[in-house]
């Protein structure tokens, strides 16, 4: 089979803007038109029709032989990275006779240098005033992800632009997940000091975020009527990015396709990613798949799984209940100490136990919404309930064994559990749930960042065992009135304690969202 015999299916992220897939399926045409004697379908990894195995099943229907998929994504992060080499592999089994290749992301490609520019000097024209290039700065706003390697293709595009077009500074920002963010960014460059302000989407198709963007450049020239701001159109439907894309799957059907591999977290140890090195593959968009086109009537049975006990531990839980008279206790904590006597053996353990008010429902709740949960050793980490973190989607983290931890430690003269503690609060900010077992220093420093730095993390539980400065250090923290925190007196504790409690807020956080839906059905 010849190489040039091959239909291509260009893999897009979807979006739930119909403006935004109208210009994607716009785009399709244009290359259609561009590479007539090519077959080129699409598909959607989240909410858009057709899904990428839908389109792959049309071209093999069609006739396809060989099939490449080319990421429809502008950067090499998580989506070109992962969800699409997973879903290519699972059609690789399912269609065992087609051979099937996979092309690069779009990434910094000289034609799209190229049509930056003219984003950039359409909106220069739109502007009835003449200013000097060395009189402007330049924002580019990227999506954002969790890959530094792509976000720093943004930075990269950036003064590229900014020396070939001779602004006079630039400064980055983006929609989400990456920092600075888009307002933030504005802000930070309306106070450099120049007489205009271009700012760039670099964006495939119009969505939810790039309309958020050009909100934000309305309020920054609402607040700053002194500065010029001019709002660049993003990149769009064009004959460039149209050639790019089958450039793209040409090197990919040809065994050219060359990834930004030598920066990949997944493949070296990147700074502050050294634990995704070696992350399998794994898509995760199925609950959002083709999600605008399903019919919405909700289902008979809960899409939520309620949390069943194995039969031992159900048993254990009832003779616990039935154990002591727990009625002095507030019932939002019942699960938590039930399941701290199931760990312990011991019902007294509970009578050491101290929650600040509404601790338990709140960290329940913070456990929906923040998802991250910060230990100071591996064993609380390991204690934890792999099944009930994955129904929840909540990450853990733990930097005790990480090598920037060991030079922190080293540089100020902490424990590596307590440098892990400051590492978490500089890492992730407010947004987490800590969960200290086994370190006082680990809760000494934390004490210290509430009180001198701000730190507000949703819940502290801080249950160290032993006897030098573990009383000290639960005193501190039942003390610390800025957070919500689970303690408990004395020098008993441990991991196992930690964890506990832990699993016993994610279990509840289980029953709330369950019992939500079907009051919901029932309605």
């Amino acid at each position: 089979m010849s190489t040039q015999d091959y239909s291509i299916v260009l893999a897009g992220h979807g979006s739930r803007d119909p403006a935004g897939i109208a210009e994607f399926m716009s785009l399709v045409e244009l290359m259609r038109q561009r590479a007539p004697q090519r077959r080129i379908y699409h598909g959607f990894l989240e909410f858009a029709t057709p899904t990428i195995d839908q389109a792959v099943a049309e071209a093999i229907a069609d006739g396809a032989k060989t099939v490449v998929m080319t990421p429809g994504v502008l950067l090499a992060a998580t989506h070109a990275k992962n969800d699409m080499p997973s879903e290519l592999l699972a059609l690789q089994q399912e269609h065992p006779d087609t051979a099937f290749h996979f092309g690069a992301a779009m990434d910094l490609h000289p034609r799209l240098l190229e049509l930056c520019r003219l984003r950039i000097i359409e909106a220069e024209a739109r502007s009835t005033r003449t200013v000097a290039r060395g009189d402007s700065c330049l924002v580019v706003v990227g999506r954002g992800t969790t890959d530094p390697d792509a976000n720093s293709e943004i930075a990269k595009l950036t003064r590229m632009l900014e020396e070939g077009m001779g602004f006079g500074a630039s400064f980055v920002c983006y929609s989400g997940t990456a920092r600075p963010l888009v307002a933030d960014g504005l802000k930070a460059a309306s106070l450099l000091g120049f007489e205009r302000i271009v700012v760039l989407p670099y964006f495939l198709f119009d969505g939810v975020l790039v309309k958020r963007i050009y909100g934000a450049v309305d309020d920054l020239a609402a607040r700053c009527p002194d500065i010029e701001v001019l709002a660049a159109p993003y990149l769009g439907v064009h004959e460039h990015v149209a050639e790019v894309f089958l450039e793209r799957a040409q090197e990919g059907v040809e065994g050219r396709a060359s990834m930004n591999c030598s920066l990949c977290k997944y493949r070296v140890q990147i700074i502050g990613f050294e634990q995704q090195v070696g992350t399998p593959q794994q898509g995760h968009h199925g609950k959002v798949r083709g999600l605008l086109a399903k019919d919405n009537t909700p289902a008979a049975a809960p899409a939520w799984p309620p949390y069943v006990p194995h039969p031992i531990e159900a048993e254990s839980m009832r003779i616990i209940r039935e154990g002591r008279d727990w009625s002095a206790f507030p019932v939002e904590q019942h699960t938590a100490l039930h399941r701290l006597v199931h760990t312990t053996g011991d019902f007294s353990s509970v009578d050491e136990l101290f929650f600040s008010p509404g601790a338990a429902a709140i960290g329940m709740r913070a456990l929906l919404r923040c998802r991250r949960i910060v230990t100071d050793v591996t064993m609380v980490e390991t204690g934890l309930k792999r099944a009930v973190l994955q129904q929840l989607e909540v990450e853990t983290w733990c930097g005790v064994h990480d090598p920037e931890t060991y030079l922190l430690a080293e540089a100020h003269g902490l424990t590596r559990s307590a440098a892990g503690i400051r590492r978490a609060w500089e890492k992730f900010g407010n947004d987490v749930i800590v969960a200290i077992g086994d370190a006082p220093t680990a809760i000494m420093e934390l004490v210290r960042l509430v009180r001198e730095h701000g730190w507000r993390p949703q819940l502290v539980v801080g249950l160290p065992v032993g006897f030098v400065g573990t009383r000290e250090c639960k005193d501190a923290l039942r003390g610390l009135l800025q957070v919500q925190r689970i303690t408990n007196s004395g020098t008993r504790g441990g991991s196992p304690w930690a964890a506990t409690i832990v699993n016993a807020l994610m279990i509840d956080a289980i029953g709330h969202v369950y019992q939500q839906q079907q009051a919901a059905q029932e309605a």
